[in-house]
């Protein structure tokens, strides 16, 4: 293959480069390849320990039986860019003033440039009684197992089908939501929706952040008669007795905050936590960013973004050292996390560094927060939510010609289940859009 392999089995590795980029996800291979696209002449190195490369949007298809897991995975080896060298290791600790990423097995890299693209992990231990909640058989996460999630659907025989989600920033903050209408579906065409209570539990205050699209959904919701609780942020969860507590957050309660949903069971275990049983629970786990990230030079020291890279949230440059770009899910930008914002985030860093090579001031054309999650609705059905910054309507002007993209269509489902994934392995990871 043409590009070079490292890890400590190998001597007399090269450790001086141009670009180093942390992490072999979506952003560090899309990256990669579009900056050799730029200039094939650029040493570059990606510092990534795991061997295997997953398409991780289809994971809400494969949690409800409509796609297969193992079309998910690549070998990393095959999505290095040619002529990038792969060093397979782990970044430990930084040293920005000296231009130098030091690694767990093969000591330090230099570099002219650093890109992050560490990405994000899961915080299990974050909500009391997750780890022992997953143990179990009724209890899933598309973040970790979702072939897992559709064999607790296919067991699920009817009573309360939980979703929620945490408080933390997740990936992609729609998907807790896709499996709930992709379940409520299933137990429709399986004779199961009379028997079951489909419930959709976030901390947040609305469906979804952007009102067109929220109007749609908060309609499907309505129609499906989806049971929508807002303000409710998980805060416990009882494996034994298959219970999940939340607290309510509204910020404005009122004098009358919240009633208990006795058609649900809902209790109250004190003024502002009601308790809720369970026969399936699907959930996204607490998430952060990589510890190196949170205990590097790069982070947020304290405030509501604390352990999350700090870079400015349109030329995605530390707002302190100025060869060094953030990218992806553990920078700290006020959108969503998702492979759609990479997109848009890694021509703006390619061409930004290629910019600075050349002592050239910054073009205008930054990264506006774009965004996209495509939420599937059903079987067959998808509504492709596009915004940037703000919650701003962002919908691509050209597609809004053929379709309303504020409604839920059966031509976007094909979108998400064929044309994405061939588009993510022929075209963004080979550096071509």
């Amino acid at each position: 293959m043409d590009a070079c392999i490292f890890d400590c089995k190998f001597g007399g590795m090269k450790n001086q480069f141009n670009i180093v980029i942390i992490g072999g996800g979506t952003g560090g291979i899309m990256t990669a390849a579009q900056l050799k696209r730029k200039n094939k002449n650029l040493s570059i190195a990606i510092l990534e320990p795991r061997t295997d490369h997953y398409y991780q949007p289809a994971w809400t298809l494969v949690g409800a039986g409509t796609f297969n897991f193992a079309s998910t995975r690549r070998d990393e080896a095959k999505m290095i860019p040619p002529g990038v060298e792969w060093i397979r290791d782990y970044a430990t600790t930084f040293e920005p003033e000296k231009n130098r990423v030091n690694t767990k097995a093969n000591g330090p890299l230099t570099y002219d440039y650093l890109i992050i693209s560490a990405g994000i992990q899961n915080d299990i231990e974050a909500l009391p009684g997750l780890k022992e909640a997953l143990e179990t058989d009724v209890v899933c996460s598309n973040y970790i197992d979702p072939e897992k999630t559709f064999r607790v659907l296919k067991n699920f025989k009817g009573g309360n089908a939980v979703f929620t989600q945490p408080t933390t920033p997740i990936r992609c903050g729609g998907a807790p939501q896709k499996i709930m209408y992709m379940t409520e579906d299933y137990l429709r065409k399986h004779s199961l929706r009379d028997k079951s209570n489909v419930i959709f539990a976030t901390p947040g205050s609305v469906i979804f952040g952007v009102k067109v699209f929220a109007e749609t959904l908060t309609e499907i919701i309505r129609k499906r008669k989806i049971v929508f609780k807002p303000f409710y942020a998980p805060v416990m969860i009882d494996a034994k007795k298959k219970e999940i507590t939340f607290r309510y957050v509204n910020p404005n309660p009122g004098p009358t905050a919240y009633a208990l949903d006795t058609a649900i069971g809902e209790v109250a275990s004190a003024p502002d936590l009601i308790t809720i049983h369970y026969d399936m629970l699907h959930l996204a786990p607490p998430q952060s960013a990589p510890d190196f990230i949170k205990q590097s030079p790069f982070a947020y020291s304290e405030g509501p973004n604390k352990g999350w890279l700090e870079v400015d949230i349109h030329t995605l440059q530390h707002v302190k050292y100025k060869n060094v770009f953030g990218i992806g899910d553990c920078a700290a930008l006020p959108t969503a996390k998702t492979g759609a914002a990479i997109r848009k985030q890694a021509p703006v860093v390619v061409e930004n560094i290629h910019r600075m090579m050349n002592h050239q001031a910054f073009s205008d054309h930054q990264y506006s927060g774009y965004s996209s999650c495509p939420i599937v609705t059903g079987y067959g059905q998808m509504l492709l939510c596009e915004f940037k910054y703000d919650n701003v309507w962002d919908s691509d002007p050209f597609l809004r010609k053929f379709v309303d993209t504020t409604k839920s269509k059966w031509s976007m489902w094909i979108l998400k289940k064929y044309g994405l994934p061939w588009l993510y392995w022929n075209m963004m990871m080979k550096g071509r859009m």
